[in-house]
């Protein structure tokens, strides 16, 4: 059996209202916030990463930098995130077998879990793989292709969590023995993101 074709969709599209400017161009060791999360994703075993943009998208592709990924440009960003999800399945085509979507401010998300969930799909195809961290369940999430045609009917500022919670009984959880990557969306979750950073984990 051929290796199931994974795509990781990066969803880095939002205004950043609560931190009140570009968590993406945020500096991380030097370097964009933005860049490690694509990075990382580049480094995993996907056969394909989109960068979905939208608010300053021509700054935050450039922040980016040329890793191997393929950036599309959501005009719709202001109606929440769902319209990013949406941009970018639909810049997958037929290609993919399944789709992890990953959040552009979780550059502690490294390789390895990627990998993992990769991994686990690749073992029966199941509908939804999600980690388990120690604190509960967290994103990234894989989803299959036969998920699609919900993941794009859904609106607003949602994401993915309605299908997730109408799919319940269908998620298969991979532990991770760690707390869930954070999010940045103050000036206190910078700090400690800088503080906790590792840049040489796997």
């Amino acid at each position: 059996m051929n290796e199931p074709r994974v795509a990781i969709v990066i969803l880095a599209a939002g205004t950043s209202s609560r931190l009140g400017r570009p968590k993406q161009l945020l500096e991380l060791d030097g370097e964009p916030l933005i860049r490690w999360t694509v990075r990382h994703a580049i480094a995993a075993r996907a056969h394909e990463v989109v960068l979905v943009v939208g608010s300053r998208g021509d700054e935050i592709a450039l922040a980016a930098g040329d890793c191997g990924q393929r950036t599309v440009l959501n005009p719709d960003f202001a109606h929440g995130q769902s319209t990013s999800m949406v941009a970018g399945i639909q810049a997958l085509g037929d290609h993919a077998d399944a789709v992890i979507m990953m959040l552009g401010d979780q550059p502690t998300v490294r390789p390895s879990l990627l990998n993992r969930l990769i991994e686990r799909f690749g073992e029966d195809q199941p509908a939804i793989v999600q980690p388990r961290y120690t604190d509960g369940p967290g994103n990234p999430v894989l989803f299959a292709a036969r998920m699609f045609p919900e993941l794009l009917d859904v609106e607003g500022d949602l994401g993915a969590r309605e299908v997730i919670k109408r799919h319940r009984s269908d998620v298969v959880f991979v532990d991770i023995d760690s707390p869930a990557p954070p999010d940045v969306d103050s000036d206190a979750d910078y700090e400690r993101l800088r503080g906790n950073w590792k840049p040489d984990q796997g």
